[in-house]
């Protein structure tokens, strides 16, 4: 058996995707964007017998982060994200308002990910990816034992990231996806934050916003 496994949680907000990658043989494990809930990331952890040893944001849309603050005081972890969502961390609290919700402030990053760095938890490696446009500093993470790409709110199924929100550019985005993603392979799964899941291949031969451009 594989000693890194991937488990999608589907959480509250927008049913966007937490992502818990474990190493199966250590018992440690990464989250992928604490989106809220904090609970049911707790317990799904302890029901595969994980500890959670790193949070990491593909970005800092309230979304993805809610349950950051609350997983780092349960766990210990360091929450990590690309330096340049830091004003959409600042501005949690506009970020809510212009969806018409009240959120508590978000968490000062423990550190920052960027373009080439390599996170490590055990065996498990992800490899960062810079992937700009849905926001300024969107990542992507790569888990090349598992050929999967967590793409964020970068590319979808059939869809890509919305770029009306503030820092979005829809010129970035779809360099981001071409000149990044693009390039990892066919064969490569796609782990969006939204569901459903979808494939390199099915996204390069289907999606419209890449196919017809």
């Amino acid at each position: 058996m594989m000693a890194v496994e991937v488990k999608a949680i589907v959480l509250g907000i927008a049913h966007t995707l937490c992502y818990l990658v474990g190493d199966t043989e250590r018992g440690s494990a990464v989250v992928i964007d604490p989106v809220d809930e904090a609970q049911t990331i707790l317990k799904a952890a302890a029901d595969a017998g994980w500890k959670i040893e790193k949070l990491l944001a593909t970005h800092a849309h309230f979304d993805h982060v809610l349950a950051a603050a609350a997983l780092r005081e349960a766990t210990g972890a360091p929450f990590l994200v690309h330096e340049a969502e830091l004003p959409l961390l600042q501005n949690m609290a506009l970020q809510g308002e212009l969806f018409g919700l009240r959120l508590p402030p978000a968490p000062e990053p423990d550190g920052y990910v960027n373009e080439g760095d390599a996170i490590t938890v055990g065996a498990i490696a992800l490899d960062v990816l810079h992937t700009p446009g849905h926001s300024p500093g969107h990542v992507s993470y790569v888990l090349r034992a598992a050929k999967t790409v967590f793409s964020g709110d970068c590319l979808f199924a059939g869809s890509i990231g919305r770029t009306d929100l503030p820092g979005g550019d829809l010129d970035t985005l779809l360099r981001s996806i071409r000149d990044k993603l693009l390039p990892l392979g066919d064969d490569y799964a796609v782990a969006p934050g939204h569901p459903p899941t979808t494939t390199i291949a099915e996204e390069r031969r289907t999606n419209p916003y890449l196919v017809s451009r």
